[in-house]
């Protein structure tokens, strides 16, 4: 089973960038589909973007199209999430999940990720 721990979570002005981190301690998450969620106070949780287990698919939450990119580092068994021109809707803690689905036009859902990280809290403010 993963074992899967978020960084690189903090404080940010509107318009900035973060690059959150996703790695796996038994260092297997080259073998599996991977999912970031997120989910803000007094909200439901929300599936930001996944990618594939071979990395060739990605699916992305249409509140983070063409700001966020997720992508994959087997090298050093990581999964990234590049997060770009944030906006203060964005804060929220956000989840790493494994061992998921992910294709084109898939919708995220947390139901279908049985491993998750503890998470890194994201904050937009100025």
């Amino acid at each position: 089973q993963l074992q899967l721990v978020e960084s690189g979570g903090g404080l940010v002005q509107p318009g900035g960038s973060l690059r959150l981190s996703c790695v796996d301690s038994g260092d297997a998450l080259d073998y599996y589909a991977i999912g970031w969620f997120r989910q803000a106070p007094g909200k439901e949780r929300e599936g930001v973007a996944c990618l594939s287990r071979s990395g060739e698919r990605t699916a992305y939450a249409d509140s983070v199209k063409g700001r966020f990119t997720i992508s994959r580092d087997n090298v050093n068994n990581t999964v990234y999430l590049q997060m770009n021109s944030l906006k203060p809707e964005d804060t929220a803690i956000y989840y790493c999940a494994g061992d998921g689905l992910c294709y084109s036009n898939y919708v995220l859902n947390g139901d279908d990720f049985p491993s998750w990280g503890q998470g890194t809290q994201v904050t937009v403010s100025s």
